[in-house]
């Protein structure tokens, strides 16, 4: 309910309106936040560039394109509206989640999945079940998944090779875990792994701007990695010669990609306090789970999807009461 005022020959009249519930009011909008969720990612594209060269560029944009002229086509066909910041965005991490050697058509083909499939078959933007970009990665893993674990030796002056990832690494034994030597370099990106993978700390930039911002739930990111300390931390103390220990847990894999940027979708992450964590510390169990008994050695995308479809469960029974409201 609010008051106008309105000039009716040269005098004032007050005008009552009544609109329907909520009357809360701000200034944020759909478009403001995938702006800025967009400006969060700087980071992490100029360290993809860094290391894998200009492919890395080209990959974001081709997914962006193929996202943004999926969503355009679906619409259109639909007749109704659509925003294009949310399919660019759902492009930019959908190419972040992907190895730079990966095909330009793979890319076409998982970004039309991710928006087809993973998005407006549920009726579009706010209502799908499950986070876009991640199921875009899902299908293409498990369609080439030889394609979507070649890896590419990130030293842009040198010439490109392929090499195990720090999780491939331990999974396969190929790599001594638990050295303080190379957290620096899992800190700085210089490993392999996915564009979005491999720089720890410029996802945490951006992820940080999101949560000062308040475009991010703080309670996943916490609750998420907090969890995989805690649980990996227990088999690490167990027996630390075997198992990683939780820094390790932190900086490789898509762990920050995944808890700062995949895991707080607004659409697909829970709206209570308590069902937040409740997200996150399932998500982090599970990628435990995954990683050290599982036959993959990721688990970020799996455990994310696992707990989106969960969310509407945790909705329901974590909602405050209403007031008055007698149980039947």
């Amino acid at each position: 309910m609010s008051t106008t005022n309105t000039e009716t020959k040269g005098t004032d009249v007050k005008k009552l309106l009544l609109t329907s519930s909520p009357h809360l009011t701000s200034d944020e909008s759909v478009k403001k936040i995938m702006n800025g969720v967009l400006i969060a990612l700087i980071p992490a594209i100029v360290f993809s560039v860094y290391y894998f060269g200009f492919r890395s560029l080209i990959m974001i944009l081709t997914a962006s394109i193929a996202c943004l002229l999926t969503e355009i086509v679906i619409n259109k066909v639909r007749n109704r509206k659509f925003n294009e910041g949310s399919a660019i965005i759902t492009g930019v991490l959908l190419a972040m989640t992907l190895p730079v050697s990966l095909n330009l058509g793979f890319v076409v083909m998982g970004s039309v999945f991710a928006i087809a499939i993973g998005k407006e078959i549920f009726g579009g933007l706010g209502f799908n079940t499950f986070n876009p970009a991640l199921l875009g990665r899902a299908f293409l893993q498990a369609s080439f998944p030889v394609r979507m674990t070649t890896w590419t030796n990130p030293r842009p002056l040198l010439d490109a090779k392929t090499m195990a990832t720090p999780l491939g690494g331990f999974k396969f034994g190929e790599q001594i875990i638990n050295e303080s030597d190379h957290y620096f370099e899992m800190l700085i990106g210089n490993t392999g792994g996915c564009l979005g993978e491999t720089a720890a700390l410029a996802i945490l930039v951006g992820g940080i701007f999101l949560l000062v911002k308040g475009w991010a739930d703080w309670r996943i990111p916490v609750s998420y990695i907090g969890s995989v300390v805690v649980f990996g931390g227990i088999f690490w103390l167990i027996n630390p010669t075997e198992y990683p220990d939780p820094i390790y847990h932190i900086l490789s894999g898509g762990l920050m990609l995944g808890a700062f940027f995949m895991a707080t979708d607004m659409v697909t992450s829970p709206v209570t306090k308590i069902g937040a964590w409740i997200f996150g510390i399932g998500a982090g169990l599970l990628l435990i789970l995954i990683r050290l008994f599982g036959g993959l050695p990721e688990g970020v995308m799996y455990s994310i999807l696992f707990m989106n479809a969960f969310t509407p469960l945790i909705n329901r029974y974590t909602r405050p009461k209403f007031f008055g409201e007698v149980k039947s």
